[in-house]
């Protein structure tokens, strides 16, 4: 491969921040060099995410992180993925007349997550003060930010919506009645006097005003304002029609974000480590379990042969994921099953010369309803309209544009974080007033009907597609991850497999040409299907894409360097720290010395 490169990769001993911002990652670099660890980094890396990309994350959405800490020397995970709430049933939301739910509104509306997982990790990971790690937060929503082109043209898109249907959005978004100018200093005085009680709050002890400030949220002021308003709110959301929330002060009371165990699976001396089945992070595991019977280093990482084996079996694996994936804590998932050799090697037989243009996913004893359920279900019209034609405001609500971040972070003492936050983006419901931000809309990943391990049910996790990786060997750690919906286990698969089998860089991989399918359901509403259906990179040149095309694959070529936002970051057995950043939108930047 071509040692050129369109950024350096980063190295260096004291620290690396990587993430989907520039603005974002100076200042978890900031956090490294006042003495701070990865886990206060993390933390104000990710607030600043929610000021400068509030179109992709916000504070009442959710966050997976998948960390190692050098204190226990354990690789665990943090759910901070909220619940359904408890008058979430099925019966509600089918007696409205909807078949699916909402991809925005208020009745796609989970327990708010991710700000109480970001306060548990600097609790009992960091070292900083809560007010070290929001300040810099406080100082860009209060002072302002260059705000992203694409971020003024989403708010320029929904301003007359706004302004008709979401009025709260629309003070926040569109001051003065006009959306800001691309580049623009954009401010939001709410959000940052938010911010500012929050890192004001009363305690003893770092960890006690850590603790008041979780309490304020779910049962304090926070609290306060989110159910004054819902308690007569009614709004419009892509159903084209108006529905009040289900969420209720209980159901935040109630939850709490929590650290669990990684699922891991060995891949050529790598273990990786991924959430467990209420993300769709075990698809990543399932695909590599598949490939491994496949001699990858022997083929073209930009060839047809490379690109359709790999297409091909993330298609099984995503079918699996349609078929048994879910909340463990409600249902019982097949995951020892399906990550089994003898299993693998069965769906490995199934790849052919030819791309399937079937769901396939694969039979386990006792869930053979699921399959079935599926395959049904993927052929199903579900009688939502023509969205598209909602025109001139509804259709930009269910535009998957990222909808996510992305961060990784490694100290100089070893610890390192891999963290996907999402949802509460500004498209997703109107601004809760006072607050300066809205609530999130995934709900909308689960299913209306019953006896699914994805079936609506009150307390229970959506199965999330966020999904970040960390994965070792030999002393090599290396953490990474992607925003692009059902796209994430996807980009980091084909990176990984290419980090792995072709000897790149870390910088290198992040700039070779990417591909993905859309041949399985969709998580998000209108969850279409499109069978055969992939896209890629035109860079793999013309002879690939119509080598691709004689396989039976159904190809659209993307506009150049536009799939993919991989961030990644990796720490030597030595001591030496990588880190690396795509190029694509050129916003995603890695820093560190």
């Amino acid at each position: 491969m071509s040692d050129f490169t369109t950024r350096p990769e980063i190295r260096g001993t004291f620290g690396v921040a990587t993430s989907t911002h520039w603005i974002a990652s100076a200042v978890g670099m900031s956090i490294l060099e006042k003495g701070g660890n990865a886990f206060d980094a993390a933390v104000a890396t990710a607030l600043t995410l929610q000021v400068v990309e509030p179109h992709l994350n916000g504070p009442a959405g959710d966050m997976p992180a998948i960390f190692y800490s050098a204190d226990t020397g354990r690789v665990e995970v943090l759910c901070a993925q909220g619940v359904a709430p408890e008058a979430a049933t099925i019966a509600h939301y089918t007696e409205q007349g909807l078949t699916l739910i909402p991809g925005s509104g208020l009745l796609a509306t989970v327990v708010p997550g991710a700000f109480d997982g970001w306060m548990l990790m600097l609790r009992d990971h960091g070292t900083m003060t809560l007010r070290d790690v929001m300040q810099p937060a406080i100082e860009y929503a209060r002072d302002g930010h260059p705000v992203l082109p694409r971020v003024a043209n989403t708010i320029a898109e929904l301003a007359d919506f706004f302004a008709e249907e979401w009025p709260t959005s629309a003070a926040v978004w569109t001051p003065e009645g006009k959306a800001p100018a691309p580049n623009a200093l954009f401010r939001n005085p709410d959000l940052a006097d938010t911010y500012d009680r929050l890192a004001s709050s009363p305690g003893d002890t770092r960890e006690a005003q850590i603790d008041a400030a979780r309490l304020a949220w779910r049962d304090g002021f926070v609290a306060d304002a989110i159910f004054d308003y819902l308690k007569d709110a009614h709004v419009m959301d892509v159903s084209d029609r108006k529905h009040s929330s289900v969420l209720a002060r209980s159901d935040m009371v109630d939850w709490r974000a929590t650290y669990e165990e990684p699922l891991s699976y060995s891949y050529h001396g790598w273990t990786v480590h991924k959430t467990q089945a209420w993300s769709q992070g075990p698809v990543m595991l399932q695909a590599l379990a598949i490939l491994k019977g496949f001699d990858l280093g022997a083929m073209d990482p930009n060839g047809a042969e490379f690109v359709h084996t790999v297409i091909e079996a993330m298609k099984l694996a995503y079918a699996d994921r349609e078929a048994y994936y879910g909340d463990p804590d409600f249902s019982e998932i097949p995951m020892e099953h399906l990550l089994s050799e003898d299993y693998a090697a069965e769906r490995r037989k199934l790849i052919g010369a030819k791309a399937s243009r079937d769901q396939r996913p694969g039979r386990v004893p006792g869930f053979e309803h699921q399959a079935k359920a599926y395959i049904d279900r993927a052929a199903r019209d579900f009688d939502v309209g023509d969205v598209a034609a909602q025109e001139p405001t509804m259709s930009h609500l269910t535009e998957r544009r990222g909808d996510t971040v992305h961060l990784d972070i490694i100290d100089r003492w070893g610890n390192m974080v891999a963290a996907t936050p999402s949802g509460g983006w500004l498209q997703s419901n109107p601004v809760i007033p006072g607050l300066g931000f809205p609530l999130n809309s995934r709900a909308q990943m689960f299913w209306l009907e019953d006896g699914l391990p994805t079936s609506l049910a009150p307390k229970r996790r959506p199965r999330t597609t966020l999904t970040p990786s960390l994965a070792e060997k030999d002393g090599v750690q290396l953490v990474f991850g992607t925003p692009g919906g059902d796209q994430q286990d996807q980009w980091q698969l084909i990176w990984f497999l290419r980090f792995v089998h072709f000897g790149m860089g870390l910088q290198e991989c992040m700039d070779q040409p990417l591909f993905h399918s859309m041949h399985f359901q969709g998580s998000f509403f209108p969850r279409e299907v499109k069978p055969g259906e992939m896209m890629i990179e035109p860079n793999v040149g013309d002879a690939v894409i119509a080598d691709l095309r004689a396989r039976g694959h159904v190809v659209t070529v993307a506009e150049p360097w536009t799939v993919g936002r991989l961030t990644a970051a990796l720490r030597e057995p030595d001591g030496m720290l990588r880190a690396a950043a795509t190029p694509r939108l050129m916003q995603a930047y890695a820093v560190g010395r």
